[in-house]
């Protein structure tokens, strides 16, 4: 690696919000409450499942989506523009249908873009703010702003994207008209409740990961739960469950954290030195 491209902060860099927020262990969590968003847009759900096997890849494309997440955060900027543009390549070259009318539409269309990234920035900032992350209101608005930047990357306009939470409240009241949970919601919400293991981890599912699905779910806005069907739990036993984890994650050391994949914040200390490790206490005032 050459000197110019070794000292590149990236797109984001340490002094960024984005930066301390996404080496948190609890955005495995706010990851699969995305996800359950996600599949109450229709048209958007539909894009997914019929250009891919989600029952048989649903881990692999959870570990691509860390993986992009992880390289626009902490690679260097010609990762994160490398990075985009696959994402552009993938998603211009792909189509859906809708069942009901025959309709054949992009799975890159502005609209559906535009909602996969509201429900993921928002999953994470919701998850990450309400298990204990200390962030101020204007530190939460700072890095929705910071997202016009991964935005732009899946091949959004900045300017249409929501850059503080005011903004976001009100997408999410004008689209939630159009959310159902349709079939292909259902077969999302039955893959993350029972995900198909080798029987030997049927203990570990039943363990850990019904645990962290259970959470995420939980973790879902009110209407979310009345479209899914299911009725919603207490929102003070949810925060309390959601402190909970965070403060037992939070306390497995970060040199043991970052080791786990897709390892790019590990490169990024090696790259820009210890000063580069995020946390709350480097989060910018």
């Amino acid at each position: 690696m050459d000197e110019a491209r070794a000292r590149d902060p990236g797109l984001f860099t340490p002094a960024s919000v984005t930066w301390q927020l996404h080496g948190d262990p609890m955005m495995w969590i706010a990851g699969v409450r995305a996800l359950y968003l996600q599949a109450l847009h229709p048209r958007a759900v539909r894009g997914v499942l019929q250009n891919s096997d989600f029952r048989r890849d649903a881990w692999g494309r959870l570990l691509r989506t860390a993986d992009f997440v992880g390289v626009t955060t902490y690679g260097t900027t010609e990762d994160a523009e490398r990075a985009g543009e696959r994402v552009r390549k993938i998603h211009s070259m792909l189509t859906a249908t809708d069942p009901d009318t025959g309709e054949r539409y992009g799975v890159g269309e502005p609209e559906l873009l535009l909602w996969v990234h509201c429900a993921e920035i928002g999953s994470y900032l919701h998850v990450l703010r309400r298990s204990g992350f200390p962030l101020t209101g204007a530190q939460a608005d700072r890095y929705l702003a910071e997202h016009r930047a991964s935005a732009r990357l899946v091949g959004l306009d900045p300017a249409r994207v929501p850059a503080d939470r005011a903004a976001l409240d009100a997408y999410f009241a004008e689209v939630r008209p159009g959310l159902a949970a349709g079939a292909e919601a259902r077969e999302v919400d039955d893959f993350l409740r029972r995900p198909p293991v080798h029987p030997l981890l049927v203990p570990a599912r039943a363990l850990l990961w019904s645990h962290v699905a259970g959470l995420a779910y939980a973790s879902l806005p009110g209407w979310a739960h009345a479209l899914y069907g299911r009725p919603a739990p207490p929102p003070a036993t949810v925060t309390r469950h959601l402190r909970t984890t965070g403060t037992l994650l939070r306390a497995i050391p970060g040199s043991l954290r970052r080791r786990t994949p897709p390892r790019h914040l590990l490169h990024a200390v090696a790259r820009l030195g210890p000063s580069a490790r995020p946390g709350p206490a480097r989060m910018p005032r």
